[in-house]
């Protein structure tokens, strides 16, 4: 994680969220993939900023570039 970004099991239940704030980091993506401008974000929100939204991109990128995909069969067995 960043500066920006932390995660404490007395906020939120440890989700990440953008420092001094409980805004978590899921809850700004979920507008951001609603299609809320970033201006009106930072309207309603006065406590982030720019910065904050692009850690949580940032952040997401991260968790992304770390997943790993494996495949795998599993054979039926007869009874």
């Amino acid at each position: 994680m960043n500066e920006r970004i932390v995660a404490d099991s007395a906020v939120l239940l440890g989700k990440p969220v953008v420092a001094g704030t409980r805004l978590s980091v899921e809850f700004l993506l979920d507008l951001m993939a609603q299609g809320w401008p970033e201006t009106e974000i930072l309207r309603n929100y006065p406590g982030l900023t720019r910065d904050d939204l692009l850690a949580c991109v940032a952040y997401a990128r991260e968790r992304v570039s770390e997943e790993r995909v494996f495949q795998f069969s599993v054979e039926a067995v007869e009874p």
